[in-house]
Order: C-alpha cells, then sequence, then structure tokens
C-alpha cells in the first residue's frame, strides 16, 4: 500500500520546533508496518525533518498568489496513480480539494472540528463523511463536535472513529522524583498560565522546599510571574520536555479553551507525574489517574496542589498508578491506525487459512410473514435463515414487508420511508458483517449507496426465487436494479438462461430443504387418501383465489385427469378449491402418495419454486418436467422426469400401483437433496460467494 500524508501548511516537520501534529506523525510511521511505502508531505523552512520519508513542497512566496492553493496544487502533481491512500491532518478543506483526484482519503482531526475551514457547516460535514473513507477524531469530545446537527443515520457511521494521540512510556524510578511542579505549554491565557502563575507564587512562598519549572513561550501575550523558585525555562526540544516530566512530581494543564485532545498531561502521565488538569475538551482523556478540577479557579487550583505536597503518600500512589495503567503508548495507537489502513482494501471479517467465515453477524432482510400470523411459516426465507443459524452465526432478522406494512400513514403511502430509516438503525446498532436481502423491493438504491459509503466493510448480497423469464420481466427488473450494488447475487433460475453473462457475480441457487420444516418421511406411510398431491395459489401473499383469474396450468391439470381416470388425484387452488398452508398443507401432503411439481410458464433450466423441495423434503416421490433439468441433479432411480403429458400419466399410473419402487425412489430422493440442497449448504453458498471465496458446491458442476 501506497499512503501519502499531508500536513496542515505551515506544520513544521522539523526537531528544531515540531508542532504535536508532527510529533504524532512522526511517530506513529515508526512503526507502522507501512512505513517503507510512506511519504510525508509538508511544508517548512528548516532543512532537518523527523524522519527520513518527508517531502517538503516548496512554494513561491507571491504577493497575491494563495500559498494555500499553491501548497494543494503542488501536492497534487506529486501524487501518482500507485498512490493508495491519502492521509490529510487537520485540514477538511483540504480533503473537500482533493476529491479530484479521486483517492481513498482519510482525515484527522486534532482540533474542533466545528472552528475549521471545510467542516464548520452541516452540508460540509454530511460531505466530508460521503468523501473520506474514514474520519478520525483524537477524542470523544472532538468527534462529539462533529456530530452536533448531524441526522441520525450520519451520527453513527463506522466511518467516524475515536484514536487518541500517544507516546512510549518510560520506567521511571519515582523516589527520585524532585519536589518540582511543572508547567508546559503556550504562556497564554488560554491555557489557563494567568491561573498557574498566580497559584504557584503562592505555593512556592507557603512551600519553600518545592520549585516549578515553566517551558513554553508566547509572544502575544506577557505575564510576568517571579519567583526565586520559579525557573523560567522558555522553548524547550521535545526531548529535553520529556526530561523535565521524569524529574516532574506534579504537572498542572489548566486550559481554559476546549482542549480537544491535550498532549501534555498525557506526556506528563508517561512520566509518572501527579497530572492535575481541567475539565475542558478532550483533557480528561489524556489520564487514567488524576486530578480533574472541579472549577478553573486560583484557590481551587491552590487547594489541590497543596493536597498532593501534604498527602506525600496519596501522591505516591497517584503517581504509580497513572504509570501503571497508562495504556496510550505507540505501538497500540500505531496498530490501530495500520488497521484502519488496512480496512479500507480488505474486509474487516476474518478469514481464516481454511477459508472458513465464523462466527459473522448477518443481518437477513426479508418477509418472515409476521403479519400473516403463522400461516406462511414455511417459506424459503425462513429454510435460508435457519441454514445461517446452523452455520453458528448471529442473525438479526428485518421483516420488510411487515414493516411497511405496520407504517403506512399519510406521510408515508407505501411505509418505505419508516422501512429505510429503520435499516440503517439497526444497522448502526448490530453493524453487521453481511447483509442479505432477499425480495427486497422496497430497501431504496439510496440507502444501499449510503450502506456502502459510510459502512464499507460490510458485505451486501440479495436472493430472488421468482420466475425471470420473458412473461415475468416485472420480476428481472426487480432483481437487475439492486444488482451492481450487490457483492453477490442469487437466483433459483440458470444465469445463463436469463442472459446475465455481463453480470460476472450472479450465481445460481437451488431451493434448499431444512430439517426443521421438511420433517415427513411420506414413504414410510402405508394409508393415503389419494394418489396425486397438487397446489398452486394465486399468491402467497393473498391466501385465496382471485376470481375471474385463470393459470394455464389449470388446463395441464384437467387434461391430465381425463387421461388417467383410475388415478385420485388430489388438487388445491382451482376449480373453486381454495389453497391450503402451513400445517393443513402438511397434513394433505402426507396422504398424498405423488408430488406434482408445476411451475408457471415454459419450463426454464434449473428452475422450480419453492414447492419442489417441500415435496421432495417430506419424502413425496415427485415427478417433475425433464425440461427444467433438475433431473441433472439426480440419478434416474431419485426423482421422476417426464416429457410430456402422455409420459406423465404412464408414469402416475406405474408409480402408484407400485409400492416398493415409489417408496424406494421417494427416499433415495429425499436423502440426496438433503444431502447436498440442505439449508446449511445453501447459507454457506451465499456466504461464501458474497465473500469471493472459491469453494465449489455439489450442483455447481451441472452448470
Amino acid at each position: 500500500m501506497k499512503i501519502s500524508i499531508l500536513l496542515p501548511y505551515k506544520e513544521n516537520y522539523s526537531p528544531e520546533y515540531p508542532g504535536a501534529v508532527s510529533l504524532f506523525v512522526a511517530s506513529m510511521i515508526k512503526l507502522s508496518k507501512f512505513r517503507s511505502t510512506t511519504k510525508v508531505y509538508g511544508s517548512t523552512s528548516y532543512k532537518s525533518y523527523l524522519t527520513k520519508n518527508y517531502v517538503n513542497i516548496s512554494l513561491n512566496k507571491g504577493l497575491f498568489s494563495s500559498q494555500t492553493k499553491q501548497y494543494i496544487d503542488n501536492f497534487v502533481k506529486t501524487q501518482d496513480k500507485e498512490v493508495n491512500l491519502i492521509e490529510i491532518h487537520n485540514r477538511p478543506n483540504y480533503a473537500l480539494q482533493l476529491e479530484k483526484l479521486n483517492k481513498k482519503l482519510i482525515l484527522y482531526f486534532h482540533n474542533d472540528p466545528n472552528t475549521m475551514l471545510g467542516s464548520k457547516t452541516l452540508d460540509e460535514k454530511i460531505k466530508l463523511v460521503d468523501l473520506c473513507k474514514n474520519i478520525i477524531f483524537n477524542s470523544y469530545w472532538s468527534k462529539n463536535q462533529f456530530l452536533m446537527n448531524l441526522p441520525p443515520k450520519y451520527k453513527k457511521s463506522e466511518k467516524l472513529i475515536v484514536i487518541h494521540q500517544s507516546i512510549n512510556k518510560k520506567k521511571i524510578n519515582l523516589n527520585k522524583k524532585k519536589r518540582l511542579i511543572s508547567f508546559v505549554g503556550k504562556l497564554n491565557s488560554a491555557k489557563g498560565y494567568d491561573i498557574f502563575g498566580k497559584t504557584i507564587i503562592k505555593i512556592l512562598n507557603k512551600y519553600p522546599d518545592w520549585s516549578a519549572n515553566v517551558i513554553g513561550d508566547e509572544p502575544r501575550e506577557e505575564f510576568n510571574f517571579n519567583h526565586k523558585k520559579l525557573n523560567l525555562l522558555g522553548f524547550k526540544k521535545h526531548k529535553d520536555v520529556l526530561l523535565n516530566f521524569e524529574k516532574t512530581s506534579i504537572a498542572v494543564v489548566c486550559s481554559r479553551w476546549n482542549e480537544p485532545f491535550g498532549r501534555t498531561s498525557l506526556e506528563a502521565s508517561s512520566r509518572g507525574c501527579g497530572v492535575i488538569i481541567s475539565n475542558r475538551g478532550g483533557l480528561p482523556e489524556t489520564i487514567t489517574n488524576g486530578v480533574i478540577l472541579k472549577d478553573l479557579s486560583i484557590k481551587s487550583l491552590f487547594r489541590e496542589i497543596e493536597n498532593l505536597i501534604k498527602n506525600p503518600k496519596q501522591l505516591k500512589k497517584l503517581q504509580t498508578e497513572s504509570l501503571k495503567n497508562f495504556t496510550l503508548n505507540d505501538h497500540f495507537i500505531s496498530k490501530k491506525i495500520d488497521e484502519c489502513r488496512s480496512n479500507n482494501l480488505i474486509s474487516l471479517i476474518n478469514i481464516n487459512k481454511k477459508n472458513d467465515l465464523k462466527n459473522l453477524k448477518i443481518l437477513h432482510v426479508t418477509n418472515f410473514n409476521e403479519r400473516h400470523n403463522g400461516r406462511l411459516f414455511y417459506n424459503s426465507g425462513r429454510r435460508i435463515n435457519n441454514g445461517f443459524i446452523r452455520l453458528d452465526h448471529s442473525v438479526l432478522e428485518l421483516s420488510d414487508r411487515d414493516i411497511v406494512s405496520y407504517s403506512r400513514n399519510l406521510n408515508d403511502l407505501k411505509g418505505s420511508n419508516k422501512l429505510n430509516n429503520k435499516l440503517l438503525e439497526i444497522i448502526s446498532n448490530y453493524l453487521p458483517d453481511i447483509i442479505v436481502f432477499g425480495h427486497a423491493d422496497l430497501i431504496e438504491n439510496q440507502t444501499i449507496e449510503f450502506i456502502k459509503k459510510n459502512y464499507p466493510n460490510i458485505k451486501l448480497c440479495q436472493w430472488f426465487l421468482d420466475r425471470m423469464d420473458g412473461e415475468w420481466l416485472k420480476n428481472k427488473d426487480r432483481f437487475i436494479k439492486k444488482i451492481n450494488l450487490m457483492d453477490a447475487n442469487f437466483c433459483t433460475t440458470e444465469p445463463k438462461s436469463l442472459k446475465f453473462s455481463n453480470y460476472k457475480n450472479v450465481f445460481y441457487m437451488p431451493n434448499c430443504v431444512d430439517q426443521s420444516l421438511e420433517k415427513l418421511e411420506i414413504y414410510n406411510n402405508h394409508y393415503f387418501k389419494s394418489d396425486v398431491f397438487f397446489a398452486m395459489s394465486h399468491g402467497v401473499h393473498r391466501g385465496v383465489l382471485k376470481k375471474g383469474k385463470i393459470d394455464a396450468r389449470e388446463n395441464l391439470i384437467k387434461k391430465l385427469i381425463d387421461i388417467t381416470p383410475n388415478i385420485k388425484f388430489d388438487c388445491y387452488g382451482l376449480d373453486g378449491n381454495q389453497p391450503i398452508w402451513s400445517d393443513d398443507f402438511l397434513k394433505i401432503l402426507s396422504q398424498n402418495k405423488i408430488g406434482l411439481n408445476l411451475s408457471q410458464g415454459k419450463s426454464s433450466n434449473y428452475y422450480s419454486s419453492d414447492r419442489f423441495s417441500q415435496l421432495i423434503g417430506n419424502g413425496l416421490l415427485v415427478m417433475i418436467d425433464q425440461k427444467t433439468k433438475i433431473g441433472d441433479f439426480f440419478e434416474k432411480d431419485e426423482i421422476i422426469t417426464y416429457d410430456n403429458i402422455s409420459d406423465l400419466s404412464e408414469k402416475i399410473i406405474k408409480y402408484s400401483e407400485d409400492n416398493y419402487e415409489r417408496k424406494k425412489i421417494a427416499k433415495k430422493g429425499r436423502v440426496k437433496y438433503f444431502k447436498f440442497f440442505n439449508s446449511k449448504i445453501v447459507a454457506d453458498f451465499i456466504i461464501n460467494k458474497t465473500f469471493g471465496i472459491n469453494k465449489k458446491y455439489f450442483w455447481e458442476k451441472f452448470l
């Protein structure tokens, strides 16, 4: 991975006078696994740099030219096609200007986003979330500032993460600490130096065996605090600041302004100081053990310093725990940053050496038919869902049709607004590894595009069971609508026959059986009510026949009955005999010898409705048109295929009378189907194809 890091213009990347951003970037680079392919870009007049991989951007000091624009333009010229990632530090306006590069961008905030060019307005923030692969904040306080007024769907985007700054702690002999109090930073009122100065004079007057060091400068403000035990050391190099903290017993960081993070208190903690901070911004996030001032005043600060001076055991305990509990070390933070970088090229999901995906979080969005009160419980969505669970994945179900049914109102006639908003809210809380859509037509493409932008590590796929040939072009349109937004697409017809050759991520998926739903072994029965079972409907959600509607299968069944006079047919969904569902369906099924599987329209390669899996899975002898090619999956003694209606009639007569052969074939067909087409295998197929794992399945060799 080739990475370019862009510093703020005027950020000094030199050991002579380094900024906090430069110190952070330099320490992270030294430990990064990508250090050999990373370059840091900035502009400084100094000739020495913190790391060797620094590229100084030269600028022409024109009277009327914008130095910032020139800085960005010159940076753009340095970027070649092989750069994978650009990391921008503390300049959101740079990110907006670099959109034209069409590179993956990560933006780091080191200050309050609401005060910075490019992130002050709501529109700018939304643009940044859409544009950047990640936005990294140096504290939760900074992140919360960014979240102000953002719409809920953006607030929980996994793009927005907190990675604190860091420093390696050092083993300190606390017994060698001096009676020394230190203040490090700009000597101005924003940093609370006026409060510290007035307080420290009082402390040094009362406790003459203590002294104080002040490191820093500020040409814009002048405070004259003088005491023989107060050492004004001016600006010091970073290494000298850390050496000072090694000697310091008490460090004070009493900022008035909301420090986005506060590196001084972090460094003091890493050197075993008893740290006193104000409760401003992200300062509390820089320490694990310390004193947080209840109010920022001379009186309050004096009281806390004096308390530590008068209670040396308490001070020692504070110093010890500060070192013991210090976690923000460079190795830990550098690893988090490298993980963030890696996750922009590969999935967050851990794929082990056996190419198995384990313990995934799956969000399954399909129609679970809650509103039908169990009538449609035995459906393919439920079977696939059971397969995910049997694979030991965590599965959260979202029944889309139920949501829209319950949510329709004058402001949301279809209920789709409620559904799409609910989906985004669930994702923000559950953070799935994969989202599986099944016939989820009311999930808008705009919603899916938002998911892909803001949750780039979530895999997406869809499955579709209905016919998609010439007579059902609307179904094909429904499927194609989302096809390019998915990592994988699954349908129960051979994709080649649907002319999906232009789409490389479409796969044939057989209808599956599930051990908890297809429980019958009808071939073991001895007494039957009828010979042949056939059932159809005018739509599973209607539940009843539609007046005036004619299904072409009715004519075939009537003709079949006419030419097979001595066979008793048990038919539902035609001639006014209403369809049957749920346990009534299973009860009737168990009273028949043969199951006739007829799908609507002309036969398509390997297509059948999920009725086929119900028939063969419950142990009926199944008969199906050989033009479907489903017979390719079976031996001749596992299923019966027919060529035409006369052939079908003859075979019905033969096997209704031959109990031995009928039962043997039915049993072998059921065993075969459960072995190769069960819900666990089909669910595994969906997951592996979606994650791009090349694992072969039984039915693929026939396609």
